[in-house]
């Protein structure tokens, strides 16, 4: 495996600041033709934001865990649990995946909606 390069602020920031947009954007209350394509990649099962998310929350739970020194202290295990905690409920939103593609099948017909796996 190779090895990993670290993200840096910059393109973190610039991340949040895509998805600062797309959240405009859907306050303008676009047509809902125009605004599942935007969903679809966002709420990806596999790929999306809540997958993402949760293995990241999880990730910095691991790294927390591991360096921090034991006996952890109250505020290491609130934090570690929180981010823990955290992931497993935004995970749960992955499911949401198929929501927008029951939304696009059933009742609207919007052609730029991507193909689901």
């Amino acid at each position: 495996m190779p090895p990993t390069v670290s993200p840096s602020h910059d393109q973190i920031v610039q991340a949040t600041d895509t998805l600062t947009q797309v959240k405009d954007y859907l306050r303008t209350e676009p047509p809902v033709a125009d605004m599942l394509p935007l969903l679809a990649p966002l709420l990806d099962e596999d790929t999306g934001v809540p997958t993402l998310l949760g293995d990241i929350l999880r990730a910095a739970a691991r790294v927390v865990a591991t360096q921090s020194p034991h006996p952890y202290s109250d505020e290491v295990r609130w934090f570690v649990d929180g981010l823990r905690e955290a992931a497993w409920d935004v995970t749960d939103l992955h499911s949401l995946h198929w929501d927008v593609h029951h939304l696009s099948a059933q009742a609207l017909e919007t052609p730029n909606v991507p193909e689901y796996r």
